[in-house]
């Protein structure tokens, strides 16, 4: 197995653990925790990908830049973009106060918009698994 494919797969394995944990908090109610999981998946499964193509820094933690450098390479992310600019909301509005007005960020969220994130996850994981074989 090459070095670029193992490091991916190192990353889909995170992906994976972080898209059980965003199921884990929707079920528990915890749909702020869920939002900003199902996030850290999508990150992490584009990155894997794009560390098996060869990448070596990806420092930018943007879902919807991640699926822009991917298409790149294999179209069919295009079709995530959607998921990509849904996604980025929850990096940081689902842990600080100061993105909203007032209140704490977790009253901001419900089972409805962690559902729409974890889906999102659940897609972008699958077509990224698609490209990392051994």
């Amino acid at each position: 197995m090459s070095r670029n494919l193992k490091e991916g797969l190192r990353w889909i394995d995170q992906a994976e653990a972080d898209l059980k944990t965003a199921r884990d908090c929707l079920e528990d109610g915890n749909y702020y925790a869920s939002a900003f999981f199902a996030q850290q998946s999508a990150e992490k499964a584009l990155k894997g990908f794009l560390y098996s193509r060869g990448f070596r820094a990806l420092v930018t933690h943007s879902v919807l830049e991640l699926l822009e450098e991917s298409s790149k390479h294999e179209a069919e992310f295009s079709a995530h973009v959607n998921c990509g600019m849904e996604l980025d909301k929850h990096y940081i509005g689902s842990r600080y106060p100061n993105f909203y007005p007032s209140g704490a960020p977790y009253k901001y969220y419900t089972r409805e918009v962690a559902e729409k994130c974890l889906s999102c996850a659940e897609s972008i994981l699958k077509e990224s698994k698609r490209y990392l074989k051994e």
